[in-house]
């Protein structure tokens, strides 16, 4: 341990972003606009060895981490805990680069890694439009455009009646939107549904029966998780000979979801990327596993998910897919990742495979950052 890398320096920074169109609102929320921050620590050991990756640390928690052996902060059997949690990508980055080795290697992968994914693009872009036609074909082409950055799964915010629309005027939109979306990407694309709580039961079997020839694949949040609602909803999800799954865990999800998990009422489980992060992911992915459910990590907002979670499927049999949250951030180099028919080809090199520009982190860094060594 005394010969260990010690953590000798600690930079942060966010870097500002743009997706390739603003986001609109989702059942709960209002836009989300078309502006991206991405929050990026770079770690420095007394080798002169760095990683780089997203996070949430604060100059104070940094501080405490300076001279502490890079081994005691990071394994590549655990990942990294406590304390180090809060710099656990920069860390995994750095474990990459220090055995040249890719991440998803280091969790046993082997070659290079496709893993599925979908674009998450597809909110409420259209409630400026009164006709139910012109907004599904509007969301239709939004679609489409997806289409041609190669994705073959499609995510839909559905939900409108709960705040946006009236209820019924907000069904029948939802209605019309997942199905001119399925006759624009094809019968073999496959389409997830997410209404963000803002269905009840009743509205979330109406929903899915009015939709049922479109065959979606998963139907996310439909309602606050309940497990006699979501009993009830899979029990009708049979009779009905409906193969949807249901899927849940992103944002507050309930103490107890794991153990719904274990029972069936919940099929896919969300919880989110960044927190409880990509370590915590690997204990999850294994639990999930064992109760035959899937695995797909939430990730919106920060860019850096859309890199980071397909390594974790080289661990986890299960991970079903990568979601895609279409953006760039200024000095962050991602072209090493491609997505083609549907599948994020993840680079075969060290780290998370990214590449960060010094000039434009060191105005991040200047710009509200800090530097403690």
């Amino acid at each position: 341990m005394g010969d260990s890398p010690r953590l000798r320096r600690i930079e942060w920074g966010r870097l500002p972003g743009r997706r390739p169109r603003a986001a609109g609102s989702n059942a709960r929320l209002g836009p989300h606009g078309i502006d991206v921050r991405l929050s990026i620590a770079r770690v420095t050991d007394s080798d002169g060895l760095t990683g780089f990756g997203w996070s949430a640390v604060r100059p104070d928690a940094a501080k405490a981490l300076l001279g502490r052996p890079a081994a005691e902060a990071f394994t590549t059997g655990r990942g990294a805990s406590g304390p180090f949690a809060a710099l656990e990508y920069p860390l995994w980055d750095m474990a990459g680069r220090r055995e040249r080795k890719p991440v998803h290697a280091l969790l046993g992968g082997n070659g290079p890694l496709e893993v599925p994914c979908y674009d998450t693009s597809l909110y409420f872009d259209d409630l400026d439009l009164v006709e139910d036609s012109a907004a599904a074909e509007r969301m239709a082409a939004e679609a489409l455009r997806g289409w041609d950055r190669g994705h073959r799964a499609f995510k839909i915010k559905v939900g409108r009646g709960a705040r946006h629309m009236p209820v019924e005027e907000g069904m029948r939109r939802d209605i019309a939107v997942v199905r001119a979306v399925r006759a624009a990407v094809g019968s073999k694309a496959r389409l997830m549904a997410d209404a963000n709580n803002g269905f009840n039961l009743n509205l979330a079997k109406r929903f899915l029966a009015e939709t049922a020839d479109c065959r979606l694949h998963w139907l996310e949040e439909p309602f606050h998780e309940d497990p006699v609602l979501l009993e009830d909803l899979q029990g009708w999800l049979r009779a009905e000979g409906l193969a949807t799954l249901l899927a849940d865990g992103e944002g507050s999800a309930a103490p107890a979801l794991m153990d719904w998990v274990r029972r069936g009422l919940i099929n896919v489980v969300q919880y989110d990327i960044l927190s409880p992060g990509f370590s915590r992911w690997l204990e999850i992915g294994r639990a999930c596993d064992a109760a035959d459910a899937h695995s797909a990590p939430h990730h919106y907002g920060a860019l850096y998910g859309n890199y980071a979670a397909g390594h974790l499927a080289a661990a986890i049999p299960g991970f079903a897919a990568v979601e895609w949250d279409e953006a760039a951030a200024e000095g962050l180099d991602a072209s090493a990742y491609r997505i083609r028919d549907g599948r994020v080809c993840l680079p075969d090199l060290p780290g998370f495979g990214l590449g960060l520009d010094g000039n434009a982190f060191a105005r991040a860094v200047a710009d509200g950052g800090f530097v403690v060594e």
